[in-house]
């Protein structure tokens, strides 16, 4: 593999598919509350969430992003539904989803894939 090759990738190809998903859907960044994103390496995600947020020219805001990489390791692509099912729950200090919230869910994976949805929960 090609480390640096699949990195740069993602952080220009997930962005990208992230904002045209959101565009899309109508609605604005600032509606955003949380984006759960494929965690297999969480610098690559901090800097994808960066970059998209730069594509509206807002700065990303503080805990828009949760993790569970630490306590769960990676799990491909099911740690975007894992994610989602921990915050449902209330099982991620620091980190809730109400009724009416707007979230993003994005994953690269194997193949080079990209996904990205708009969820209101």
């Amino acid at each position: 593999m090609q480390g640096q090759k699949i990195y740069q990738f993602a952080l220009t190809r997930v962005p990208a598919a992230m904002k045209l998903c959101l565009d899309r859907s109508g609605l604005s960044i600032d509606r955003v509350k949380k984006v759960l994103i494929h965690q297999a390496n969480e610098k690559m995600d901090e800097a994808i969430i960066k970059r998209f947020f730069c594509l509206y020219k807002t700065p990303e805001p503080e805990g828009i992003m949760p993790m569970s990489i630490h306590l769960l390791g990676n799990s491909s692509v099911a740690t975007v539904p894992t994610l989602l099912d921990l915050l449902r729950k209330g099982e991620l200090e620091g980190h809730d989803l109400e009724e009416g919230d707007v979230i993003m869910l994005a994953s690269v994976g194997a193949g080079m894939s990209i996904n990205a949805i708009t969820y209101r929960v």
